[in-house]
C-alpha cells in the first residue's frame, strides 16, 4: 500500500490524482492533503479519504474546517503548516500540483524530508532547478514527472542510453488561438482564452498553453528533469494532443509516447512507477482520430515561447523572473485588467530591467521572484495611467 499526500488537492490535478487512487484502493491511500480556498471540496475529500492530516491557506479557513468536519485530522495553515503536510513523516511519495512559484517551497520540504515527488508542478523546476535537482539526487529521491509532456519523455527514455540521446521534442496543440491574426489577438477575452480544445486544467495553465507560456515552462523544465541543454529541447505543435512527446537518437530513431488527452494516465503512471495500473478511461483509436498533424511554432504570433527559451539559455535569477512576471500578468488578464496581447510584452519589460545572478542562492530566486511580481505590477499600473 503506497501512502500518499496531494498538495493542491482541490485543483484540476489533485481532483484527477484523487480519482486514480480512489479508483485503486487497494495500491493507493491517501495520508495528507493540502489545498487553498476551496473548503466545500476539501471537506469531501477528507470524508471520503480520511486523510490523517490536512492545510488550508489561511487560519479562519482552518478554523470553519475544523468546526464543519467530524474526523479528528488535523488542520494546519500558513507557511510553516504547508512544509509540515508536505513532509509528513507517515507519506510514501508527495503529489506536488500547487498551482505557480508557490509549489516551490512545500516540494522542497517534502524532498528534504525524504520523499519521492510527483511533480505536476513544472515550475518549481523552472525557477530553482538546480537545487531542486541538487538536493533530490542527496537524498535519494525519485522525481517522477506528471505533465503529460514529461511523462511521455520519461517513458520514451525507459531502458534506453542516455549518451545515444540526440533531441527531446514537446509537442503543443497550440491552443485557441492557433490559427488567428496578429489582429484578432489584439481583442481576445478571457473566456475564449479559458477554452483549451483538448484539457480540461486550471485557469492559470490554461491560458498560460493560449499564450505558449506554458510550453516554453516546459522547456526549461526538461532541461532538469532530464539532464540535457536548452538547444535539444525542440517544440512542435501538434493540435490532435495524441502524440505526448518524442525524443530523437543519434541514430535518427525517434520514439514517441501516445495516448488520450487525459491527465489520469500520468498520473496514474507516476504513482505506480515501475508498474503500469489499468484504468476505464476509452483506448486511444488511432483509425477514429485520423491524421496527425505536425508544425513548427510561429514565435512571432506567440512570442512567449521565445522569452521562455532565452531565459532558460541565460539561466540564473532569468527563469524566475521569467515565471514571476507571467504569473502577475496573466492574473491581471484574467481578471480583465489587460489585454492577451500585453502578456509577453510586460513580461520582456520586465526582463530586461533585471540584473541576473548567476548560480544563485534559494534565498536570491526568492528575491527575484519578489522584485520580478512587483515591476510587472509597476509597468501595468502606469499602463493604466
Amino acid at each position: 500500500m503506497k501512502k500518499i499526500t496531494v498538495l493542491g488537492s482541490t485543483g484540476s490535478i489533485g481532483i484527477s490524482a484523487l480519482d486514480v487512487i480512489g479508483k485503486n484502493p487497494e495500491r493507493f491511500c491517501v495520508v495528507a492533503l493540502a489545498a487553498g480556498e476551496n473548503t466545500n471540496l476539501l471537506k469531501k475529500q477528507i470524508e471520503k479519504f480520511h486523510p490523517e492530516i490536512i492545510y488550508v491557506k489561511t487560519k479562519e479557513k482552518a478554523v470553519i474546517l475544523k468546526s464543519n468536519i467530524k474526523s479528528n485530522v488535523e488542520v494546519l495553515y500558513g507557511k510553516e503548516g504547508i512544509k509540515e503536510v508536505a513532509s509528513f513523516h507517515d507519506a510514501d511519495i508527495v503529489i506536488s500540483a500547487i498551482s505557480g512559484a508557490a509549489g516551490l517551497m512545500p516540494t522542497l520540504a517534502a524532498i528534504e524530508a525524504g520523499k519521492d515527488v510527483a511533480l505536476a508542478n513544472k515550475e518549481t523546476m523552472v525557477i530553482a532547478g538546480e537545487i531542486v535537482t541538487r538536493v533530490s539526487k542527496k537524498k535519494g529521491v525519485k522525481i517522477l514527472p506528471v505533465d503529460s509532456e514529461h511523462s511521455a519523455i520519461f517513458q520514451c527514455l525507459e531502458g534506453q542510453k542516455r549518451e545515444f540521446l540526440k533531441k527531446i521534442i514537446l509537442t503543443a496543440s497550440g491552443g485557441p488561438f492557433r490559427k488567428m491574426t496578429k489582429k484578432q489577438l489584439q481583442n481576445v477575452k478571457p473566456k475564449q482564452a479559458l477554452k483549451h480544445p483538448n484539457w480540461k486544467m486550471g485557469k492559470k495553465i490554461t491560458i498560460d498553453s493560449a499564450s505558449l507560456m506554458n510550453k516554453g515552462l516546459e522547456v526549461i523544465e526538461a532541461k532538469w528533469l532530464f539532464d540535457v541543454q536548452i538547444s535539444q529541447i525542440d517544440v512542435l505543435i501538434h493540435p490532435q494532443s495524441i502524440v505526448h512527446s518524442m525524443v530523437e537518437f543519434i541514430d535518427g530513431s525517434i520514439l514517441a509516447q501516445m495516448g488520450i488527452p487525459d491527465m489520469r494516465i500520468p498520473i496514474a503512471y507516476a504513482l505506480s512507477y515501475p508498474e503500469r495500473i489499468e484504468n476505464d478511461l476509452p483506448p486511444l483509436n488511432l483509425v477514429k482520430n485520423g491524421k496527425m498533424e505536425f508544425m513548427k511554432p510561429d514565435t512571432k504570433m506567440f512570442p512567449c515561447l521565445k522569452l521562455a527559451y532565452d531565459a532558460g539559455i541565460a539561466g540564473g535569477t532569468n527563469p524566475a523572473v521569467l515565471n514571476a512576471a507571467n504569473e502577475v500578468a496573466v492574473e491581471e488578464f484574467i481578471n480583465g485588467k489587460i489585454k492577451f496581447t500585453n502578456i509577453p510584452k510586460i513580461i520582456e519589460k520586465v526582463l530586461s530591467l533585471h540584473d541576473a545572478v548567476n548560480e544563485p542562492s534559494l534565498e536570491e530566486i526568492i528575491q527575484a521572484d519578489k522584485w520580478a511580481r512587483q515591476q510587472a505590477q509597476k509597468i501595468i499600473e502606469r499602463k493604466r495611467s
